[in-house]
């Protein structure tokens, strides 16, 4: 940094690393980002199963919406959740008429940490599904079929089969998921969830409410060293794994 007197000073850098919003805001980052993933990794692996492998009426509608899902920004299925699960959503609205019970319903979790992790795997799993349908696609049927002749129930299927094949797409989906939760901003903001501060709301809340650019500058440059980093190791162990 460069103060206005002149000079370079690493004084930021020291305090913002020092500050207790800081480290709460990177360890909040960095929890949600790893369980968003964890989570889309697990949910987008069954749905693409299911979606590849079942036949079930419309499942090719449900594969080419998957393509026109990720084309919607973030805060709209933040607010799709908001209208269903809100304070004033739908499913309160249900359960107080339901009840009789004043009040506002049972249903507060999503301006919580939870519904903020349930707000980012539900849209980040199509990030892992499509690449996850794209593998299955190459997938010979006649191993299936050889695997099911020879006695393997579907989970051995699956865990022989299928799952080798598709770690190169599953480690593909997850790092990008990975990348785009530890810079999600959009979901935390529509979400309304105060208690809630990643490093791109720290950046938000230090530039555009407290006027101290020096310190959202420090954070701005933390959370892209960080992704820079991810994005390094992927390739180096990608390109070790052969993938």
């Amino acid at each position: 940094m460069q103060p206005d007197t002149g000079g370079t000073s690493l004084q930021p850098y020291s305090d913002v690393f020092a500050s207790e919003s800081f480290r709460e805001a990177l360890g909040t980052t960095v929890w949600l980002a790893v369980g968003a993933t964890v989570g889309c990794l697990v949910l987008g692996f069954a749905l693409a199963l299911v979606i590849a492998f079942v036949p079930f009426p419309g499942g090719k509608a449900v594969a080419k919406f998957i393509d026109v899902f990720l084309s919607f920004p973030s805060f709209l299925i933040t607010l799709a959740l908001l209208f269903i699960y809100g304070t004033k959503g739908m499913a309160n609205g249900m359960w107080t008429g339901a009840t009789g019970a004043g009040g506002d319903g049972p249903f507060q979790f999503l301006t919580t940490p939870w519904g903020v992790l349930l707000a980012e795997i539900t849209y980040f799993t199509p990030f892992v599904m499509r690449p996850l349908l794209a593998a299955f696609s190459q997938i010979d049927t006649a191993q299936l079929e050889v695997a099911s002749s020879l006695g393997a129930r579907p989970l051995r299927v699956v865990r022989k089969v299928i799952l080798p094949e598709a770690l190169p797409a599953l480690a593909a989906g997850g790092s990008l998921v990975l990348v785009m939760c530890l810079n999600e901003f959009g979901i935390v903001l529509f979400t309304g969830a105060k208690d809630v501060t990643t490093l791109p709301m720290l950046v938000y809340s230090k530039a555009m409410l407290e006027s101290d650019y020096p310190a959202a500058c420090v954070v701005a440059v933390v959370n892209i060293a960080i992704s820079v980093g991810l994005y390094g190791l992927y390739r180096v162990v990608s390109r070790r794994a052969g993938a």
